[in-house]
């Protein structure tokens, strides 16, 4: 049912507890630094914090504390360090957990905010995406917001690198994920291009090295941070649009929520072997990684590694795009071809999509 909240045991693959979390759809879900406990947002307007630890025998299935807000929440997380959570609707509220109106609202603009995410580093920074096709960063400390950026179309989401402060990447509708430094928002570090409709969420690898992405598509994408293509696609016949990704904090497995209502695991490695491996295993695996990365650039090699198969719609939908790509290219030469010399600027790829940047 649509209300509630199902906390699994992932090794024995069983749902061991349901919550009758919210009256209406729940919006999102955040843990505790601690662990201990976490905190739900729903339709109903309130946002709610939940024991981690089933209830004992008799006890009631009750929330710690239910604070009544004014408008419907979209989103939630919390401080990686602090007892501080942070939630978004028509603005971004900061929240003590000890008190039941907000520390302090920010915003700018008057559109709804899809997502607020905090910085796992330098914790006092918080990034939101709002459905007019801005992300705007915000301090903690100064209570207002620092700049923004607008792209050509609206951002789902975004995620910090955990392991380097300023960077993120956010999740766009144009099919597009861009991986940004916020000390230089006029154009992103990467541009990251495979999947053929809007991309839904995104997290980062504990290593910060990779990010998984999913989509519309009916897929999900892992993207290195430094490169424009995905090194993995993973899909089914039976997953529908991908609607949330996690990464876990082994940096093992890689979770995904779809519309069809089931919960998917994969290996973030595919070929990895799981179980205990013994030291002749181990060494082999090392010694044929070392070749793959000494002769990666061998055509064979190379045609071997990087070939995925592909369902039918999105091998199609991956061609026309080309075509499409390549016609717009052709047009651009076509008008500078025949204009006055410098009157058709060459515009980069990475900053095709920047529309402003507001500080």
């Amino acid at each position: 049912c649509f209300h509630q909240v199902k906390i699994w045991n992932l090794t024995k693959r069983q749902c061991i507890r349901t919550i009758q979390a919210h009256e209406g759809f729940v919006r999102g879900m955040c843990a505790r630094f601690c662990g201990t406990s976490f905190f739900t947002v729903g339709d109903d307007k309130t946002v709610k914090q939940w024991k981690m630890e089933s209830p004992e025998y008799g006890e009631e299935e009750e929330p710690i504390h239910t604070i009544l807000g004014k408008t419907v929440y979209t989103g939630i997380d919390h401080h990686w360090k602090e007892p501080v959570f942070a939630t978004c609707g028509h603005q971004v509220d900061i929240w003590d957990e000890q008190r039941t109106s907000p520390k302090c609202s920010l915003t700018w603009g008057f559109d709804s905010i899809s997502s607020v995410k905090f910085n796992p580093i330098e914790t006092y920074l918080l990034g939101s995406c709002a459905s007019d096709r801005n992300i705007v960063l915000y301090d903690m400390r100064k209570s207002t917001p620092l700049k923004k950026v607008i792209l050509n179309m609206r951002t789902n989401t975004l995620c910090w690198n955990p392991m380097e402060a300023f960077i993120f990447t956010a999740a766009n509708e144009d099919y597009n994920l861009y991986t940004f430094d916020m000390r230089f928002l006029e154009s992103p570090v990467m541009v990251h291009m495979d999947h053929v409709s809007a991309v839904l969420d995104v997290d980062y690898s504990p290593t910060g090295k990779e990010f998984v992405s999913a989509s519309f598509d009916k897929s999900i994408r892992i993207f290195p941070v430094d490169k424009g293509h995905s090194r993995e696609v993973y899909h089914t016949k039976r997953m529908q649009h991908v609607i949330t990704v996690k990464w876990t904090s082994d940096n093992k497995y890689i979770l995904c929520g779809s519309d069809e209502m089931n919960i998917r695991l994969w290996k973030a490695n595919a070929s990895e072997k799981l179980g205990v491996l013994a030291p002749r295993e181990k060494a082999a695996m090392n010694y044929n990684q070392k070749l793959k990365e000494k002769f990666q650039f061998h055509p064979q090699i190379r045609r071997i590694a990087q070939h995925r198969h592909l369902p039918k719609s999105i091998y199609c939908q991956i061609k026309e795009q080309r075509i499409m790509r390549e016609a717009r290219r052709r047009k651009e030469l076509n008008r500078r071809k025949h204009s006055k010399p410098g009157s058709v600027p060459f515009v980069p790829e990475r900053k095709k999509h920047i529309v402003a940047v507001v500080k």
